[in-house]
């Protein structure tokens, strides 16, 4: 294609704690979805993760609704996301990574993706923006946006000004639409591949049971704690893992679980197994007597698990396994 190359990284953002409140920052809502550049050079269309590698063949539909609209040279930013119900799916996001093309073309039709915009790198005349500061790239985003119609599967991404209004959206993340906030500099150019951004995440805890664990892959020492809570009929469910466990730590800590391993460990859901996600990897667990309880951090929960790593806080001797329920999460 001519114009940016399809390699071209986004540009990034760097996480911290608190939202920017001095002037000049703009605010925008964090996503839950994948990352990607749009881009379309006559009857050329594509699109490219964050890493760069192509997505087009996992989302046709998005292809094709890029390749019919009016303009027909552009670059944008954006996240591609699928809504379902009153939220976004991430996990329907990940079953189009599938190898079947014929399984991809039906979740395309059945679960169909939408783009969020919030960036344009380059307009529908061809002129190159990564120079002019983001107050002016909105308002070329916005006037993509108009020109594409309202039957296009693209979603104007909406931002303020106001802190206030931010944090509003801040607390809500986490457990719906949104992941975070996103705080952008107004007068900053579109820096590809820099963290020129800042990103900022609703950080949550939990008191969770340890049902299990999994040595390294190395040696046999503990790697990662599974962590558990129970529903309302009284089952242990799986719900996710930290593996913040210093070296000096682990020898101790190995003795001591494998002291309290008993089946079955989870009596809900459990720690899955061997996947083509896995790569390889040994995914077996060792399951534990739910006489352990851990406070943990984590910021993002989808299908009723913890997306991410959790952070281990501390240990709750103080605290009884049986306490440890799942309305935590919808906190």
């Amino acid at each position: 294609m001519k114009g940016l190359a399809l390699d071209t990284a986004p540009m990034e953002a760097r996480q911290v704690d608190e939202l920017p409140t001095e002037a000049g920052w703009q605010y925008e809502p964090k996503w839950d979805g994948f990352r990607c550049l749009a881009f379309r050079d006559g009857d050329e269309v594509d699109l490219r993760a964050k890493s760069g590698k192509p997505l087009g063949r996992y989302f046709p539909e998005m292809l094709a609704a890029l390749a019919a609209l009016p303009a027909k040279r552009f670059v944008v930013d954006g996240e591609l996301v699928i809504p379902t119900g009153d939220g976004l799916s991430f996990e329907a996001l990940q079953m189009r990574l599938h190898p079947a093309e014929s399984r991809v073309h039906r979740l395309a039709a059945e679960t169909p993706a939408r783009l969020k915009l919030f960036d344009c790198l380059m307009d529908a005349k061809g002129q190159m923006l990564l120079d002019q500061p983001l107050s002016a790239r909105r308002e070329a985003l916005e006037a993509f946006h108009r020109k594409a119609g309202k039957d296009a599967p693209l979603d104007l991404t909406p931002f303020t000004l106001d802190v206030e209004e931010a944090r509003g959206w801040l607390k809500t993340a986490g457990l719906g639409a949104l992941d975070g906030v996103v705080a952008k500099r107004r007068d900053g150019p579109y820096l590809p591949g820099e963290r020129a951004m800042l990103k900022i995440k609703r950080r949550r805890t939990a008191d969770c049971v340890v049902g299990g664990f999994r040595y390294l892959q190395s040696r046999r020492e503990v790697g990662s704690l599974l962590l558990g809570l129970y529903d309302d009929e009284g089952r242990l469910d799986h719900v996710g893992f930290t593996s913040t466990i210093t070296n000096a730590e682990r020898p101790k800590l190995t003795r001591e679980l494998e002291a309290l391993v008993e089946p079955p460990g989870f009596t809900g859901d459990a720690p899955g197994g061997p996947s083509r996600w896995s790569a390889g990897k040994d995914v077996s667990w060792q399951p534990l007597k739910p006489d352990l309880v851990v406070e943990v951090r984590y910021d993002q929960v989808t299908g009723g698990r913890m997306r991410h790593g959790a952070t281990l806080l501390r240990w709750r001797p103080d605290k009884a396994a049986r306490q440890c329920r799942r309305e935590q999460l919808a906190l």
